[in-house]
């Protein structure tokens, strides 16, 4: 009787233990472990997208050359200066990513931000991925 009641303190001392240090992390947007934040957005406006494919008769057919997001905000205290980048997804549902791109938001200067893409064919294109961060 008495191992076992010794045995069952020392599970509840292990537990009591880890969870004290799984309470004790810390989470923030500019880190990364276990837990979950609220993340706010650089900016509370939708972001648009617009595609401009180019023929290829290498492909054949069209590729998607162009992806431009429209609609940023690129002031100081919102999202300018910050990283952005664009990956274009397929194809079907399976979200691989085609090809990717990245760059840093202007301050002050605009409200678009255009991505060359090369070799990705359009039609293999059925998502877009943009992400801001910094």
């Amino acid at each position: 009787m008495k191992r076992t009641l010794t045995a069952i303190f020392a599970g509840i001392l292990v537990f009591a233990t880890v969870y004290g240090f799984a309470a004790s992390l810390t989470v923030t947007s500019a880190s990364l472990g276990a837990g979950t934040t609220a993340v706010a957005a650089c900016q509370s406006t939708a972001l648009n997208a617009t595609y401009t494919p180019t023929y290829q008769s290498g492909l054949p057919g069209y590729e998607s050359t162009t992806v431009t997001v429209n609609g940023l905000d690129e002031t100081a205290p919102k999202c300018g200066g910050k990283a952005i980048r664009v990956t274009l997804t397929g194809p079907g549902a399976s979200n691989v990513s085609l090809g990717e791109q990245t760059a840093t938001l202007a301050t002050g200067v605009g409200t678009t931000q255009a991505f060359t893409f090369t070799g990705v064919k359009a039609a293999d294109v059925t998502g877009l991925h943009v992400v801001i961060s910094g």
